[in-house]
């Protein structure tokens, strides 16, 4: 097991990564439980499905019952009448500023969570004990939301957890899209800041079944360790931070068309990765192999390409609802070289005309 440390501006706390390190931190994790008035797990159906028997071991011996919340499964989690439903359930079972919540699931449970424990009370804290690959980015940092119809995570707040237990473990039963889509994040970070991990990540994982072969868990520490590092520096997004966002752009608003519902966040963000390199080409002149990397994507079963049914004007309007756009200019990270990431104003015309390169 390994144990990252993420210092913050407002946070100090360790992500603790490892293969059953669930079974290996309980005490600990039971430890920093009974210091609170009040638990509660917050989960979603699947999640639940396959480890209800883990949130019992980790609550057993507690000097309280613990409850658990079940939310949908996926983007629809990240809802205003799930997030109202999680607050009434919070105030009917007691939780005052002394209690903590646990977030057990993937990226949306755990932005649900995160932005609950950020604004009930003003602020309580909470834990991040993630399930999938996608929540090996989006567990650590702060960032939390819920989704807005007109844009993803555009309702949120910057909340730390006071601690992140990552059992590598529990990907074992993820299916092929979760898998795939938490894998993009990965991708990303490589792309963003390392060479040597993106080649990593190409050369260990040529199919979607080496995904389940050979274990992630050095890689994903290597990912949380490029997060931690850009959010000690800039913790709420005014700077680099923004960099992490790479692709982010045009796949918000594809999963905004789709109504967050028809694309996994992963699958649409493989395709905003792919118009961001595009873009960068066009713009800032990088060079790299993208047709290798894009041949491996779709060997690992992404599909690149834009659905007919979207037009540019559509997901134009979509991406001024961004959150880097500012004074309707619409803000991009692209690439100067694999790991030099720099933020553009790209105008209309430019957008458009890379647009069309994706049909």
């Amino acid at each position: 097991m390994v144990a990252i440390e993420v210092n913050t501006a407002t946070a100090n706390y360790p992500v603790l990564v490892g293969k059953n390190c669930l079974n290996t931190e309980e005490a600990t994790i039971k430890a920093q439980l009974s210091g609170y008035s009040k638990v509660l797990f917050i989960t979603d159906e699947n999640v639940a499905a396959h480890y209800a028997h883990v949130m019992v071991t980790l609550t057993e011996g507690l000097d309280q019952t613990v409850p658990v919340y079940i939310t949908p499964a996926g983007e629809a989690a990240k809802t205003f009448s799930v997030y109202e439903k999680v607050m009434t359930h919070l105030i009917q079972q007691g939780l005052d500023r002394k209690s903590v919540i646990v977030a057990f699931g993937g990226g949306a449970v755990g932005d649900l969570a995160g932005f609950v424990a950020a604004s009930f009370m003003r602020g309580i804290d909470f834990i991040q004990m993630p399930t999938t690959i996608l929540a090996h980015d989006s567990a650590v940092g702060g960032k939390t939301a819920i989704n807005h119809p007109l844009g993803k995570n555009l309702v949120g707040a910057f909340h730390q957890p006071v601690a992140v237990y990552y059992d590598t473990a529990l990907l074992e039963t993820l299916p092929e899209r979760q898998m795939r889509s938490g894998f993009a994040e990965l991708i990303k970070h490589g792309l963003i800041a390392d060479n040597v991990l993106l080649e990593k990540v190409m050369t260990q994982y040529p199919t979607m079944a080496s995904l389940y072969k050979n274990d992630m868990t050095t890689c994903l520490e290597e990912g949380i360790q490029i997060k931690a590092n850009i959010v000690a520096v800039d913790e709420k997004e005014q700077g680099i931070r923004a960099y992490l966002n790479f692709g982010h752009t045009f796949g918000h608003a594809i999963e905004a068309a789709g109504n967050f519902s028809r694309w996994f966040h992963g699958e649409a963000i493989m395709v905003g990765m792919k118009f961001a390199l595009l873009l960068s080409e066009e713009v800032t002149g990088l060079q790299f192999e993208r047709e290798r990397w894009e041949s491996w994507s779709k060997t690992l079963g992404y599909d690149l390409s834009v659905p007919d049914d979207l037009t540019f004007e559509e997901l134009f309007t979509s991406m001024l609802h961004d959150k880097k756009t500012t004074y309707q200019a619409i803000h991009f990270v692209l690439l100067n070289k694999i790991g030099e990431p720099s933020i553009h104003v790209v105008e209309k015309e430019i957008l458009q005309r890379v647009f069309e390169k994706m049909k």
